[in-house]
């Protein structure tokens, strides 16, 4: 049973004190158990017999041997964060209360320290988007530029909200992407174990078979044949390339910008997933300015703090090219046809927005679009992928099946 609110609240962490599980009787000799910060056991008893506790036992708590520090912090749980905070907001908890809340119902201990960290920089005088600041890699530019002119404003609670929706929304789109990529690539990798299964332990026994009939063997024999040999003897070295080649696609698309442009630009050249990428890269750069510039962040600041949130190199490139022109007095419309990377329809939409007036509302229609045209893509893509798989799968699974089996029948037929 969780302590009376008298207690101290274990959800705050304070660097240098051991966390202590006790288990103790109230003054209606109830049994409480609870956790408690301090010293020394010794120490946690005097306070829980100062609250009015008979100390049963005081045990530090055990550490896991794993996940010590707690899970990564993921973009899904600062996008649930978002909405529990603006909810409470909106309700009118205070602030400091509402991390709290948050922070005791968190299960990731990372991110449980994480937001007491930011609770306690808003105790000591910090604004939200400051205290936020001491987490930029969970709490972008983006999300700080956000939250800076919520506060401005005085309507911090409002801007709160609709980072929670553009949080939301950014992360269904990117679970969308996702879907679209994994089932194939899980496919592919499955083919290519069965493929290496084959030709390491099931064609050397028809090897063995045929070398012993001393039968000719037909050219697509012989070729599959002579890979089973190749893999026999350098296995390793095919799959140690396979991981070297994702280890360093991955590292390099990491620390080389030139590198991941291009791997960016492969992509978004590749047949159907590459104009799913593309609609997905538009519907993020307009939902995010949309965001941004509803807020009251002005052009030139949002331009730069949406780029990273295109998902693209290419786009976030193209983006910057848009801020440079538009801050030496360019309209948006215009600086974005200069790139070439957006459709006629999003420029058309931009253009009628500046004239209008309503440049939020243009750019979150345009999102809308996008990722309706994203949610299709994804449904026509998997639909279109189960039949084309499977036929990919017979044609390699299968061709070396018959490949294998054709100097039997050609065996049987001579009889």
């Amino acid at each position: 049973m969780a302590p009376g609110p008298s207690l101290p609240p274990s959800a705050q962490t304070v660097p240098g004190l051991v966390t202590y599980e006790w288990v103790a009787l109230d003054k209606r000799n109830k049994l409480m158990k609870g956790e408690m910060q301090g010293k020394n056991a010794a120490l946690v008893k005097a306070e829980l017999r100062r609250l009015g506790m008979n100390p049963r036992s005081v045990k530090e708590r055990p550490k896991p041997l794993f996940g010590a520090a707690g899970k990564a912090v993921k973009p899904r749980d600062i996008a649930i964060f978002s909405r529990q905070i603006a909810t409470m907001m909106a309700a009118g908890v205070p602030m400091v209360q509402a991390f709290d809340i948050i922070a005791g119902g968190q299960r990731n201990i990372r991110f449980k320290n994480m937001l007491n960290d930011v609770r306690s920089g808003i105790e000591s005088g910090s604004s939200l988007h400051e205290a936020l600041g001491r987490y930029p890699q969970q709490f972008d530019e983006l999300y700080r530029n956000l939250v800076h002119a919520g506060e401005s404003a005085g309507v911090l609670d409002t801007v709160l909200a609709t980072v929670a929706t553009y949080k939301e929304r950014i992360e269904a789109i990117k679970a969308k992407i996702k879907k679209a990529l994994f089932y194939p690539v899980m496919v592919m990798v499955v083919a290519l174990g069965v493929t290496m299964i084959l030709l390491l332990f099931v064609v050397p026994v028809f090897q063995q078979t045929f070398s012993d009939a001393g039968a000719e063997l037909p050219a697509p024999t012989q070729f599959v044949i002579g890979a089973s040999k190749f893999m026999q003897s350098w296995w390793w070295l095919v799959i140690g390339a396979l991981v070297a080649a994702i280890a360093g696609s991955i590292i390099g698309k990491r620390r080389s910008r030139a590198f991941a442009e291009v791997l960016d630009r492969l992509s978004l050249h590749l047949p159907v997933i590459g104009n799913i990428l593309r609609q997905s890269a538009i519907a993020r750069f307009a939902r995010t300015l949309g965001v941004t510039f509803q807020a009251g962040v002005p052009l030139v600041e949002a331009l730069e703090a949406v780029a990273g949130a295109t998902g693209s190199v290419v786009y976030a490139n193209a983006v910057r090219a848009m801020r440079d022109d538009v801050a030496v007095g360019h309209q948006m419309q215009l600086a974005m046809r200069q790139t070439g990377l957006f459709p006629n329809m999003v420029v058309q939409m931009t253009a009628i927005g500046e004239e209008s007036g309503a440049l939020d509302s243009m750019l979150f229609k345009v999102a809308d679009f996008y990722e309706e045209e994203v949610n299709n893509a994804v449904d026509t893509l998997s639909s279109l992928l189960e039949p084309l798989i499977m036929v990919v799968l017979g044609v390699l699974v299968g061709g070396m099946v018959i490949s294998i089996y054709l100097p039997i029948f050609k065996m049987a037929g001579t009889v």
